[in-house]
Protein backbone atom coordinates (compact mmCIF):
# COMPACT_ATOMS: atom_id res chain seq x y z
CA UNK A 1 0.00 0.00 0.00
CA UNK A 2 1.34 3.43 -0.73
CA UNK A 3 1.54 6.05 1.40
CA UNK A 4 -0.84 8.22 -0.06
CA UNK A 5 -3.59 5.92 0.06
CA UNK A 6 -3.44 5.76 3.88
CA UNK A 7 -6.08 9.05 4.36
CA UNK A 8 -3.35 11.35 6.28
CA UNK A 9 -3.36 14.66 6.19
CA UNK A 10 -1.15 16.74 3.28
CA UNK A 11 1.82 17.75 5.85
CA UNK A 12 1.89 14.64 7.23
CA UNK A 13 2.08 13.00 3.39
CA UNK A 14 4.41 15.92 2.43
CA UNK A 15 6.74 15.05 5.27
CA UNK A 16 7.02 10.95 4.44
CA UNK A 17 7.36 11.97 0.67
CA UNK A 18 10.39 13.99 1.83
CA UNK A 19 11.81 11.15 3.46
CA UNK A 20 11.40 8.90 0.73
CA UNK A 21 8.51 6.85 2.17
CA UNK A 22 6.63 5.54 -0.81
CA UNK A 23 4.93 2.33 0.32
CA UNK A 24 3.88 1.25 3.35
CA UNK A 25 6.02 -2.03 5.25
CA UNK A 26 3.09 -4.30 6.79
CA UNK A 27 3.39 -3.34 10.19
CA UNK A 28 2.70 0.23 8.47
CA UNK A 29 -0.13 -1.09 6.63
CA UNK A 30 -1.87 -2.73 9.23
CA UNK A 31 -1.23 -0.85 12.05
CA UNK A 32 -1.75 2.72 10.96
CA UNK A 33 -5.76 2.39 10.19
CA UNK A 34 -5.99 0.40 13.47
CA UNK A 35 -4.78 3.56 15.01
CA UNK A 36 -6.33 6.30 12.85
CA UNK A 37 -9.78 4.37 13.57
CA UNK A 38 -9.35 4.91 17.42
CA UNK A 39 -9.13 1.28 18.53
CA UNK A 40 -6.68 -0.27 20.68
CA UNK A 41 -3.76 -2.04 18.92
CA UNK A 42 -1.41 -5.18 20.06
CA UNK A 43 1.36 -5.14 17.62
CA UNK A 44 4.27 -7.84 17.05
CA UNK A 45 7.20 -6.67 14.89
CA UNK A 46 10.63 -7.56 15.25
CA UNK A 47 13.76 -4.62 14.42
CA UNK A 48 13.69 -2.61 11.26
CA UNK A 49 10.19 -3.32 10.22
CA UNK A 50 9.07 0.27 10.37
CA UNK A 51 7.09 -0.23 13.82
CA UNK A 52 7.76 3.45 15.22
CA UNK A 53 6.64 5.09 11.87
CA UNK A 54 3.68 2.80 12.40
CA UNK A 55 2.49 4.34 15.86
CA UNK A 56 4.07 7.92 15.12
CA UNK A 57 2.23 9.10 11.64
CA UNK A 58 -1.31 8.15 13.13
CA UNK A 59 -0.89 9.86 16.27
CA UNK A 60 0.81 13.07 14.69
CA UNK A 61 -2.34 12.58 12.13
CA UNK A 62 -5.21 12.55 15.07
CA UNK A 63 -3.47 15.45 17.04
CA UNK A 64 -2.86 17.33 14.10
CA UNK A 65 -6.70 17.67 14.13
CA UNK A 66 -7.51 18.04 17.27
CA UNK A 67 -5.19 20.60 18.01
CA UNK A 68 -5.09 22.09 14.80
CA UNK A 69 -3.70 25.75 14.87
CA UNK A 70 -5.22 26.55 18.41
CA UNK A 71 -2.82 28.54 20.69
CA UNK A 72 -4.16 27.17 23.79
CA UNK A 73 -1.77 26.22 26.36
CA UNK A 74 -0.50 22.82 25.16
CA UNK A 75 -1.40 19.64 27.12
CA UNK A 76 0.16 16.15 26.71
CA UNK A 77 -2.39 14.09 24.48
CA UNK A 78 0.27 11.61 23.81
CA UNK A 79 2.64 9.14 26.00
CA UNK A 80 5.18 7.09 24.96
CA UNK A 81 6.72 4.82 27.18
CA UNK A 82 10.16 3.08 25.78
CA UNK A 83 12.43 1.18 28.30
CA UNK A 84 16.30 3.17 27.23
CA UNK A 85 17.16 6.59 26.77
CA UNK A 86 18.43 5.58 22.83
CA UNK A 87 14.66 4.49 21.87
CA UNK A 88 13.63 7.88 23.42
CA UNK A 89 15.67 10.11 21.84
CA UNK A 90 15.41 8.10 18.17
CA UNK A 91 11.16 7.82 19.20
CA UNK A 92 11.62 11.77 19.54
CA UNK A 93 13.34 12.48 16.19
CA UNK A 94 11.14 9.91 14.34
CA UNK A 95 8.11 12.62 15.65
CA UNK A 96 9.80 15.37 14.58
CA UNK A 97 10.59 14.12 11.43
CA UNK A 98 7.04 13.39 10.34
CA UNK A 99 5.34 15.88 12.41
CA UNK A 100 7.54 19.07 11.23
CA UNK A 101 4.78 20.56 8.89
CA UNK A 102 2.48 20.68 11.87
CA UNK A 103 2.36 22.74 15.47
CA UNK A 104 2.71 19.93 17.61
CA UNK A 105 5.73 19.69 20.37
CA UNK A 106 7.00 16.83 21.87
CA UNK A 107 9.55 16.43 24.50
CA UNK A 108 11.53 13.42 25.49
CA UNK A 109 12.41 12.42 29.04
CA UNK A 110 15.09 10.28 30.50
CA UNK A 111 17.34 9.91 33.58
CA UNK A 112 21.13 10.04 33.48
CA UNK A 113 20.97 13.93 32.96
CA UNK A 114 19.89 17.13 34.42
CA UNK A 115 16.06 17.68 34.60
CA UNK A 116 15.97 21.16 34.79
CA UNK A 117 15.81 21.81 30.91
CA UNK A 118 13.10 18.70 30.72
CA UNK A 119 11.06 20.44 33.73
CA UNK A 120 11.11 23.89 31.60
CA UNK A 121 9.98 22.42 28.52
CA UNK A 122 6.94 20.73 30.30
CA UNK A 123 6.15 24.22 31.72
CA UNK A 124 5.74 25.56 28.40
CA UNK A 125 3.63 22.85 27.68
CA UNK A 126 3.88 20.12 25.01
CA UNK A 127 1.39 18.13 22.74
CA UNK A 128 3.21 14.68 22.58
CA UNK A 129 5.60 13.10 25.94
CA UNK A 130 8.63 10.50 25.24
CA UNK A 131 9.64 9.10 28.18
CA UNK A 132 11.32 6.37 29.98
CA UNK A 133 10.01 4.87 32.81
CA UNK A 134 12.03 6.05 35.55
CA UNK A 135 12.12 9.76 34.75
CA UNK A 136 8.55 10.01 33.77
CA UNK A 137 7.50 8.67 37.18
CA UNK A 138 9.93 11.12 38.64
CA UNK A 139 8.74 13.93 37.34
CA UNK A 140 5.09 13.56 38.04
CA UNK A 141 5.86 12.36 41.42
CA UNK A 142 6.82 16.04 41.45
CA UNK A 143 4.18 17.50 40.00
CA UNK A 144 5.51 18.58 36.20
CA UNK A 145 3.53 15.65 34.41
CA UNK A 146 -0.29 15.80 33.93
CA UNK A 147 -1.33 13.11 32.27
CA UNK A 148 -5.26 13.83 32.88
CA UNK A 149 -5.95 14.81 29.28
CA UNK A 150 -4.05 11.84 27.22
CA UNK A 151 -5.83 11.11 24.52
CA UNK A 152 -3.04 8.18 23.34
CA UNK A 153 -0.70 5.91 25.08
CA UNK A 154 2.38 3.83 24.10
CA UNK A 155 3.93 0.77 25.29
CA UNK A 156 6.53 0.76 23.16
CA UNK A 157 9.67 -2.43 23.37
CA UNK A 158 7.11 -3.60 26.01
CA UNK A 159 9.00 -7.54 25.99
CA UNK A 160 12.36 -5.26 26.45
CA UNK A 161 10.74 -3.07 29.78
CA UNK A 162 9.72 -6.14 30.74
CA UNK A 163 13.35 -8.08 30.55
CA UNK A 164 14.64 -4.64 32.46
CA UNK A 165 12.27 -4.68 35.55
CA UNK A 166 10.05 -1.93 34.43
CA UNK A 167 7.08 -4.07 35.01
CA UNK A 168 5.96 -2.02 38.04
CA UNK A 169 6.37 0.96 36.97
CA UNK A 170 4.36 0.64 33.50
CA UNK A 171 1.68 -0.51 35.62
CA UNK A 172 1.85 2.67 38.08
CA UNK A 173 2.09 4.61 34.48
CA UNK A 174 -0.61 3.31 33.08
CA UNK A 175 -3.06 4.04 36.37
CA UNK A 176 -2.02 7.73 36.21
CA UNK A 177 -3.89 7.92 32.72
CA UNK A 178 -7.65 8.33 31.69
CA UNK A 179 -9.68 4.82 31.58
CA UNK A 180 -10.79 6.31 28.09
CA UNK A 181 -7.37 6.36 26.62
CA UNK A 182 -6.61 4.86 23.13
CA UNK A 183 -3.53 2.06 24.30
CA UNK A 184 -1.16 0.91 21.82
CA UNK A 185 0.80 -1.93 22.84
CA UNK A 186 3.86 -3.22 20.50
CA UNK A 187 6.45 -5.69 21.35
CA UNK A 188 9.19 -7.29 19.22
CA UNK A 189 7.88 -10.75 21.26
CA UNK A 190 4.90 -11.94 23.00
CA UNK A 191 5.81 -14.55 25.67
CA UNK A 192 3.25 -15.13 28.14
CA UNK A 193 3.95 -12.58 30.45
CA UNK A 194 3.54 -9.73 27.75
CA UNK A 195 0.53 -11.29 26.32
CA UNK A 196 -1.28 -10.98 29.93
CA UNK A 197 -0.21 -7.52 30.47
CA UNK A 198 -1.77 -6.35 27.23
CA UNK A 199 -5.13 -8.18 28.63
CA UNK A 200 -4.94 -6.04 31.36
CA UNK A 201 -4.13 -2.67 30.27
CA UNK A 202 -5.97 -2.88 26.53
CA UNK A 203 -9.77 -2.95 25.69
CA UNK A 204 -10.71 -5.07 23.23
CA UNK A 205 -7.30 -4.63 20.91
CA UNK A 206 -6.76 -5.58 17.42
CA UNK A 207 -3.91 -7.57 16.94
CA UNK A 208 -1.09 -6.91 14.41
CA UNK A 209 1.70 -9.87 13.60
CA UNK A 210 4.12 -9.37 10.96
CA UNK A 211 8.08 -10.69 9.95
CA UNK A 212 7.02 -13.56 12.83
CA UNK A 213 10.34 -13.26 14.90
CA UNK A 214 11.11 -16.57 13.38
CA UNK A 215 12.35 -15.51 10.32
CA UNK A 216 15.61 -13.21 9.24
CA UNK A 217 16.02 -10.94 6.45
CA UNK A 218 16.61 -12.83 2.84
CA UNK A 219 19.13 -10.18 2.67
CA UNK A 220 21.55 -11.02 4.80
CA UNK A 221 24.16 -13.17 4.61
CA UNK A 222 24.54 -15.95 7.68
CA UNK A 223 27.85 -17.60 8.50
CA UNK A 224 28.90 -19.24 11.66
CA UNK A 225 32.52 -20.39 13.07
CA UNK A 226 32.92 -22.85 15.34
CA UNK A 227 36.13 -21.83 17.50
CA UNK A 228 37.49 -22.58 20.42
CA UNK A 229 36.11 -20.29 23.23
CA UNK A 230 39.35 -19.27 24.26
CA UNK A 231 40.29 -18.59 20.64
CA UNK A 232 37.35 -16.07 20.11
CA UNK A 233 39.00 -12.69 20.86
CA UNK A 234 42.03 -13.51 18.54
CA UNK A 235 39.43 -15.03 15.69
CA UNK A 236 37.39 -11.51 16.16
CA UNK A 237 40.83 -9.45 15.95
CA UNK A 238 41.95 -11.85 12.83
CA UNK A 239 38.44 -10.92 10.85
CA UNK A 240 38.54 -7.56 11.17
CA UNK A 241 42.30 -7.44 10.58
CA UNK A 242 42.54 -9.56 7.40
CA UNK A 243 38.84 -8.73 6.43
CA UNK A 244 39.76 -4.56 6.50
CA UNK A 245 36.37 -5.07 8.72
CA UNK A 246 34.46 -1.41 9.47
CA UNK A 247 31.29 -0.61 10.79
CA UNK A 248 30.78 -3.77 12.84
CA UNK A 249 28.46 -4.67 15.52
CA UNK A 250 29.61 -6.93 17.94
CA UNK A 251 26.94 -8.48 20.72
CA UNK A 252 28.69 -9.79 23.72
CA UNK A 253 26.47 -11.93 26.45
CA UNK A 254 27.57 -9.38 29.68
CA UNK A 255 28.91 -6.21 30.13
CA UNK A 256 32.03 -7.45 31.80
CA UNK A 257 32.52 -9.48 28.60
CA UNK A 258 31.62 -6.31 26.13
CA UNK A 259 34.25 -4.20 28.46
CA UNK A 260 36.94 -7.30 27.76
CA UNK A 261 36.44 -7.84 24.29
CA UNK A 262 37.09 -3.16 23.38
CA UNK A 263 40.00 -3.68 26.04
CA UNK A 264 41.84 -6.31 23.79
CA UNK A 265 41.01 -4.87 20.05
CA UNK A 266 42.18 -1.01 21.60
CA UNK A 267 45.17 -2.66 22.33
CA UNK A 268 45.82 -3.35 18.83
CA UNK A 269 45.05 -0.29 17.77
CA UNK A 270 41.24 -1.02 16.39
CA UNK A 271 38.88 2.05 17.61
CA UNK A 272 36.29 -0.26 19.35
CA UNK A 273 33.97 1.77 22.39
CA UNK A 274 30.95 -0.54 24.46
CA UNK A 275 27.79 0.30 25.30
CA UNK A 276 25.97 -1.50 28.49
CA UNK A 277 23.70 -0.70 31.26
CA UNK A 278 26.87 0.62 33.36
CA UNK A 279 27.44 3.12 31.42
CA UNK A 280 25.77 6.48 31.84
CA UNK A 281 22.92 7.53 29.32
CA UNK A 282 25.43 10.56 28.29
CA UNK A 283 28.25 7.73 27.85
CA UNK A 284 25.71 5.95 26.05
CA UNK A 285 24.88 8.46 23.47
CA UNK A 286 28.14 9.72 22.85
CA UNK A 287 29.69 6.38 22.01
CA UNK A 288 26.53 5.65 19.72
CA UNK A 289 27.00 8.87 17.97
CA UNK A 290 30.83 8.40 17.54
CA UNK A 291 29.92 4.80 16.16
CA UNK A 292 27.11 6.13 13.47
CA UNK A 293 29.64 9.18 12.31
CA UNK A 294 32.26 6.34 11.99
CA UNK A 295 34.79 7.52 14.01
CA UNK A 296 34.18 4.52 16.46
CA UNK A 297 34.68 1.10 13.57
CA UNK A 298 33.65 -1.36 16.31
CA UNK A 299 31.01 -1.20 18.50
CA UNK A 300 30.61 -3.84 21.63
CA UNK A 301 27.23 -4.18 23.04
CA UNK A 302 24.70 -6.33 25.01
CA UNK A 303 21.48 -7.39 24.33
CA UNK A 304 19.47 -4.34 26.16
CA UNK A 305 21.52 -1.43 25.08
CA UNK A 306 21.53 -2.40 21.43
CA UNK A 307 18.00 -2.57 21.28
CA UNK A 308 18.15 1.26 21.01
CA UNK A 309 20.56 0.81 18.08
CA UNK A 310 18.95 1.90 14.62
CA UNK A 311 21.07 2.43 11.98
CA UNK A 312 20.22 1.70 8.63
CA UNK A 313 23.39 1.68 6.72
CA UNK A 314 25.29 -0.92 9.41
CA UNK A 315 27.15 -4.28 7.01
CA UNK A 316 28.22 -6.51 10.18
CA UNK A 317 26.96 -7.85 12.85
CA UNK A 318 29.05 -10.55 15.03
CA UNK A 319 27.86 -12.52 17.38
CA UNK A 320 30.85 -12.93 19.48
CA UNK A 321 28.38 -14.76 22.18
CA UNK A 322 25.31 -17.05 20.68
CA UNK A 323 22.16 -16.18 22.85
CA UNK A 324 20.21 -18.75 24.58
CA UNK A 325 17.19 -17.50 23.63
CA UNK A 326 17.19 -18.57 19.57
CA UNK A 327 14.65 -15.11 19.06
CA UNK A 328 16.96 -13.04 20.11
CA UNK A 329 19.61 -13.93 17.45
CA UNK A 330 17.02 -13.10 14.96
CA UNK A 331 16.70 -9.64 16.82
CA UNK A 332 20.32 -9.39 16.65
CA UNK A 333 21.23 -9.95 13.02
CA UNK A 334 18.12 -7.88 12.16
CA UNK A 335 20.34 -4.70 12.61
CA UNK A 336 22.05 -5.68 9.46
CA UNK A 337 20.63 -5.82 6.40
CA UNK A 338 17.76 -2.83 6.93
CA UNK A 339 16.89 -0.23 4.63
CA UNK A 340 16.98 -2.28 1.76
CA UNK A 341 20.33 -2.76 2.38
CA UNK A 342 22.37 -6.16 2.59
CA UNK A 343 24.32 -7.40 4.95
CA UNK A 344 26.31 -10.10 6.74
CA UNK A 345 26.06 -11.76 9.81
CA UNK A 346 28.83 -13.59 11.53
CA UNK A 347 28.24 -15.92 14.78
CA UNK A 348 30.97 -17.18 16.78
CA UNK A 349 30.47 -21.00 18.32
CA UNK A 350 32.08 -22.46 21.15
CA UNK A 351 31.52 -26.20 22.07
CA UNK A 352 29.19 -25.25 25.26
CA UNK A 353 27.40 -23.00 22.73
CA UNK A 354 26.40 -26.11 20.47
CA UNK A 355 22.77 -26.77 21.91
CA UNK A 356 22.56 -23.00 21.59
CA UNK A 357 23.06 -22.86 17.71
CA UNK A 358 20.64 -26.27 17.67
CA UNK A 359 17.96 -24.30 19.15
CA UNK A 360 18.82 -21.13 16.83
CA UNK A 361 18.68 -23.40 13.40
CA UNK A 362 15.78 -25.22 14.42
CA UNK A 363 13.90 -21.38 14.70
CA UNK A 364 15.27 -20.08 11.92
CA UNK A 365 14.78 -23.07 9.43
CA UNK A 366 18.18 -21.88 7.45
CA UNK A 367 20.76 -23.70 6.07
CA UNK A 368 23.51 -21.18 7.68
CA UNK A 369 26.96 -21.31 5.65
CA UNK A 370 29.66 -23.06 7.92
CA UNK A 371 33.32 -21.24 7.24
CA UNK A 372 35.71 -23.99 8.09
CA UNK A 373 38.72 -22.61 7.32
CA UNK A 374 40.27 -20.63 10.32
CA UNK A 375 42.93 -20.23 12.29
CA UNK A 376 40.60 -20.91 15.45
CA UNK A 377 38.79 -24.23 15.29
CA UNK A 378 37.59 -26.46 17.72
CA UNK A 379 40.59 -28.34 18.67
CA UNK A 380 39.23 -31.89 19.10
CA UNK A 381 36.30 -33.74 17.16
CA UNK A 382 34.22 -32.52 14.46
CA UNK A 383 32.08 -29.42 15.43
CA UNK A 384 29.60 -29.74 12.23
CA UNK A 385 27.99 -33.40 12.78
CA UNK A 386 28.42 -32.58 17.04
CA UNK A 387 26.13 -29.61 16.01
CA UNK A 388 24.22 -31.19 13.19
CA UNK A 389 25.53 -27.72 10.77
CA UNK A 390 26.75 -28.73 7.27
CA UNK A 391 30.32 -28.92 6.33
CA UNK A 392 28.99 -26.19 3.32
CA UNK A 393 32.10 -24.24 3.11
CA UNK A 394 36.00 -23.32 3.22
CA UNK A 395 35.22 -19.65 2.42
CA UNK A 396 36.46 -16.90 4.97
CA UNK A 397 34.05 -14.28 5.89
CA UNK A 398 34.96 -11.43 3.59
CA UNK A 399 33.34 -8.60 2.92
CA UNK A 400 34.56 -7.61 -0.33
CA UNK A 401 36.47 -11.41 -1.54
CA UNK A 402 37.50 -14.45 0.11
CA UNK A 403 41.18 -15.29 0.87
CA UNK A 404 42.63 -18.49 2.13
CA UNK A 405 43.19 -18.19 5.61
CA UNK A 406 46.37 -19.97 7.43
CA UNK A 407 47.39 -22.19 10.81
CA UNK A 408 50.58 -20.46 10.64
CA UNK A 409 52.51 -19.42 13.85
CA UNK A 410 52.16 -15.78 13.02
CA UNK A 411 48.27 -15.83 12.60
CA UNK A 412 48.13 -18.14 16.17
CA UNK A 413 49.72 -15.74 17.95
CA UNK A 414 48.23 -14.11 20.40
CA UNK A 415 47.46 -10.77 20.38
CA UNK A 416 45.60 -9.60 23.84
Amino acid sequence: MLFEDLSLSKSIQKAVFEEGYIEATPIQEKSIPIVLAGKDLVGCAQTGTGKTAAFAIPIIHQLHRIVGSTKKAKVIRALVVTPTRELAVQIGQSFDTYGKYTNLTQLTLFGGVSQNPQVDALKNGVDILIATPGRLLDLHKQGFVDLDHLHTLVLDEADQMLDMGFVNDVKKIVKLTPKNRQTLFFSATMPIAIRELAEIFLTDPETVTVSPVSSTAENVEQRVYFVDKTEKRNLLYHLIKNENLSDVLVFSRTKHGADNVVKALRKNNIAAEAIHGDKSQNARQRVLEAFKNKEVGVLVATDIAARGIDIDQLPFVINFDLPNIPETYVHRIGRTGRAGNGGIAISFCSKDEKDYWKDIQKLIKVDVQTINDHPYPWHSGNPMSETGAPKNSNRSAGAHKSRKSTTSKQNKKRWY
